[in-house]
């Protein structure tokens, strides 16, 4: 134990690595440059504990990784689909989506074939997830007191919240514009997401 009672990081080998790996992607699927981001800091933590040389230790990471690749156990174009789609049933823009695969690390062709998927399967995948959005936050015709008149400065937080949620204008006011829940529910059941 350390003086902060945090336990020493464990020496890294390959074993080790594999294992940390394999636990990690039974938990939550990953795009590689995220894995090899978590694993490569693995290393860089132990370096610091044990010493050591990282060139070596990282050529294990990439090995690591490449085998994973090998098995399929690792495929960026199936955590692009699956992340897409995930998100945008949970109501994020495509603006959001691309911004969060892209930290991810997940090469932009791949995001890019993925949305272009979602894009095929109907309606607009932003006006669905605005929708999506709009209901989950109570915003435009989900709002508590929707039949009530409507001060222009709601009408504009509302706005606002659907912008930095990545939706763009248009979209935006489609939504929070809109007089009938009905109508924005029938674009969510009429999509495939």
């Amino acid at each position: 134990m350390t003086a902060r009672g945090k336990k020493p990081p464990r020496r890294v080998t390959p074993a080790y690595l594999k294992n940390v790996a394999l636990h990690y992607l039974d938990q939550r699927s990953s795009s590689r440059a995220n894995l090899r981001r978590l694993l490569v800091r693995r290393v860089d933590r132990s370096l610091a504990e044990h010493g050591g040389e990282r060139e070596e230790q990282v050529g294990w990471v990439d090995a690591l990784l490449d085998e994973l690749v090998r098995l399929r156990l690792l495929d960026d174009a199936v955590y692009a689909t699956q992340r897409v789609r995930s998100m945008a049933r949970a109501g994020s823009g495509t603006r959001k989506i691309r911004a969060k695969l892209a930290e991810k690390g997940v090469p932009a062709p791949l995001v890019q074939a993925a949305l272009a998927e979602l894009t095929e399967d109907g309606a607009s995948p932003d006006l669905v997830a605005a929708c999506r959005y709009a209901r989950s936050r109570r915003l435009g015709p989900y709002r508590r007191d929707a039949e009530q008149p409507r001060d222009p400065d709601a009408r504009q937080k509302e706005l606002g919240k659907l912008g930095r949620a990545g939706f763009s204008y248009d979209i935006a006011m489609r939504v929070i514009d809109c007089e009938d829940a009905d109508i924005l529910d029938e674009i969510v059941a009429s999509s495939n997401l």
